[in-house]
């Protein structure tokens, strides 16, 4: 069960294994994505489209209909990667070996919705995966397997996703030989260790410049893919980030203090920031010099 990129790769060493025989994936129903607002498959549908595994799509995974075609199943166990629906008690008691959960955690720290997001946010240095063995609660069943991965401090949700799920692939291989062999150790978690992560809001996109560089920088690699972090240039068109790093400079929060092809430094509440990937409105997203090149930037402006 999964859904998006993340969940692909989980899948994709399943399948290439050879060890384990996939009897069903299950991914959510297909939604309107992307500028176009076209219906678009899942990555994990599309994946199973190119390679013949059959694909289940409930709108909600509880339903009376879908539990009966659950049981006539029969899996053995159900592996859980960023699926985004939850599991009632009667799918988890289901399999023989229950269900597993990828999560993009060190458990019990970063439960909840957004674990990457909110380790980025936060300047983590270390994240990691955690194999789990999933209960009724938000990500506090017992722990099968951690494996810790270095956080960069450029290195943005995407990339960390990417390195998450090479890493939790090879260790949910790992668990599934250890559960069939008898050979597989649980630890409960420590509940007083315990943080939550919680959905992405839309106003958690805008960068506020008061803040210090890292704080910003923090942001706009937390949300690079999506959703994005985004300013208004002087003209009240819209400024999306993709890329920066934190620099020496001061001045006005939020003033264009160098403008130039190295790039586009501003100043931000404390220390200055230098912006190296941006989208403006309606268009694609581009190198910061072309940008400072076409859009007539320049030193002074104020970002809001």
């Amino acid at each position: 069960m999964g859904t998006p990129n993340f969940a692909v790769k989980i899948l994709e060493s399943l399948f290439e294994s050879k060890k384990h025989t996939i009897i069903g994936v299950v991914t959510q129903p297909d939604r309107v994505r992307g500028r176009g607002n076209k219906v678009e498959d899942s990555p994990v549908k599309q994946y199973c489209l190119m390679n013949g595994l059959e694909v289940y799509q409930p709108e909600k995974v509880k339903s009376a209909d879908f539990l009966v075609l659950l049981r006539k199943l029969q899996p053995d166990v159900i592996v859980v990667a960023a699926y985004g629906q939850i599991l009632n008690e009667e799918i988890l008691n289901l399999p023989k070996y229950g269900c597993i959960n990828v999560h993009g955690s060190l458990l019990p720290k970063y439960r909840g919705a957004a674990p990457v997001q909110y380790a980025l946010l936060n300047g983590e240095t270390e994240s990691g995966v955690t194999i789990m063995q999933m209960d009724k609660g938000m990500d506090t069943g017992a722990m099968l397997c951690k494996k810790a991965v270095a956080v960069s401090e450029n290195m943005t949700a995407g990339e960390l996703f990417d390195a998450l799920a090479e890493v939790g692939a090879r260790a949910m291989l790992q668990v599934l030989d250890e559960l069939t062999n008898g050979m597989a150790k649980t630890q409960v978690q420590n509940e007083n260790e315990a943080t939550y992560t919680h959905l992405l809001k839309r106003e958690m996109e805008v960068i506020d410049w008061g803040l210090s560089a890292n704080v910003i920088h923090n942001k706009i690699r937390a949300f690079n893919p999506v959703p994005g972090a985004y300013t208004h240039l002087s003209n009240g068109k819209k400024l999306k980030i993709w890329r920066s790093m934190v620099v020496d400079g001061e001045g006005e929060a939020g003033k264009v203090i160098a403008a130039d092809k190295q790039g586009l430094v501003v100043a931000c509440g404390t220390g200055a920031l230098k912006i190296l990937e941006v989208q403006p409105e309606g268009k694609k997203s581009m190198a910061v010099k072309d940008f400072v090149n076409g859009h007539g930037v320049r030193v002074g402006d104020l970002l809001k």
